[in-house]
């Protein structure tokens, strides 16, 4: 049998460039934001936030409007999907990417054993429905109601493995630009009036991770996804895919003709909120947080706003109202300087507070002393 030609090695630079094209980053993308968030596979949303900002970092015409809109008219929904986390996903991928997942929140139950026995779970999932679809409920009227039935189960447990067995949705004005609102939770057939039908093919979705955050290896899918055992799709897939290593001889798959920029090609500075999926992506993050900062990022289990500077992981960022407090790892040439004080003015200018006028402070970018 002929063995197979040795692949050709990506170095960290060449694959850093490669994930900021396809994560929208070298340039902003003349894309709606619902095609956005379609090509992104959802955008991490734990907070309200984040999701918008995220859009202003990667589209050239963003406005926090079009996202509102897209939730409100439900064409986009908040929901747990990938790694036990609320991502922003569009009708199709909520209804579709949430069976897929499944097993892993099945799993997740698997922890809270103890305190769920006596707890028909199939039960359980059946009350949890027909009350949560009755009238969007609050999990603590979701954790009461069910404390009817098993009073002497764990309160938290109860909650996870309604979380867990449900495809929840938190309906507006949660997650609505420049509105609040309590989280109330139902099902997405529900919510979007529309049975779950089946799960995206797992070929499927590993060619649409690729194109969203490609070159990869199996288990940098396997982080994003929060599943196990995809090697066999990679492997059905192979002959159409092309094949790198990086330096460590990790082998990466990638779509042959997806974008892959020389290592050469210029990284703008760009403003990515907490919890990018950017930067939860791939097992190996090296691609974009050199190992000098890793871990700053974060304190205890909160993110920070990142800032990327040359395509890499250089500093933290604030904004509050019409100022912004930039937090640098290091020093950085005059001229990155002055292109992050440009686009910090563009992030103010969307995403702040109005400027200028009586008692509006002018837009301000200002560096500090790191904090983290």
């Amino acid at each position: 049998m002929a063995s197979r030609t040795t692949p050709p090695v990506l170095d960290t630079r060449a694959l850093n460039r490669a994930t900021l094209a396809r994560q929208l980053l070298l340039s902003r993308a003349e894309l709606s934001a619902r095609d956005a968030v379609t090509h992104l596979l959802g955008l991490q949303a734990q907070n309200v936030r984040p999701p918008y900002f995220q859009l202003h970092a990667r589209l050239a015409r963003f406005e926090p409007a079009e996202l509102a809109g897209l939730m409100e008219s439900r064409e986009v929904v908040r929901m747990v999907t990938m790694r036990s986390t609320i991502h922003t996903h569009t009708a199709y991928d909520a209804l579709t990417l949430r069976p897929l997942v499944q097993p892993a929140r099945d799993r997740e139950i698997d922890h809270f054993r103890k305190g769920l026995a006596g707890v028909d779970l199939d039960r359980l999932a059946d009350r949890a429905r027909a009350f949560v679809d009755s009238a969007p409920r609050t999990m603590a009227e979701i954790r009461a109601d069910l404390l009817e039935e098993w009073p002497g189960a764990d309160p938290q447990s109860l909650s996870v493995a309604a979380r867990c067995r449900l495809p929840l949705v938190q309906v507006t004005p949660r997650g609505v630009w420049g509105r609040s609102g309590q989280v109330r939770l139902t099902t997405v057939e529900n919510w979007l009036g529309r049975p779950a039908g089946a799960a995206q093919p797992v070929d499927d979705l590993v060619l649409r991770y690729l194109a969203a955050f490609g070159p990869a290896s199996v288990k940098d899918m396997q982080t994003w996804a929060g599943l196990t055992r995809l090697r066999e799709a990679f492997e059905r897939l192979r002959p159409g895919l092309a094949v790198f290593r990086d330096e460590r001889r990790v082998e990466l798959f990638d779509l042959p003709d997806a974008p892959r920029p020389g290592a050469d090609t210029p990284a703008p500075p760009r403003f990515l909120p907490e919890f990018d999926n950017l930067l939860l992506s791939h097992a190996d993050r090296t691609r974009l947080v050199a190992p000098e900062v890793k871990g700053r990022s974060w304190t205890g289990n909160q993110a920070h706003c990142t800032l990327l500077v040359d395509g890499f992981l250089a500093g933290l960022w604030r904004l509050e109202g019409a100022a912004l407090t930039v937090e640098l790892f290091g020093s950085v040439p005059k001229a990155a300087e002055q292109e992050i004080v440009a686009e910090g003015e563009k992030l103010i200018a969307d995403m702040g507070a109005p400027p200028g006028g009586t008692g509006r402070p002018a837009p301000a970018v200002r560096f500090a002393p790191i904090r983290h």
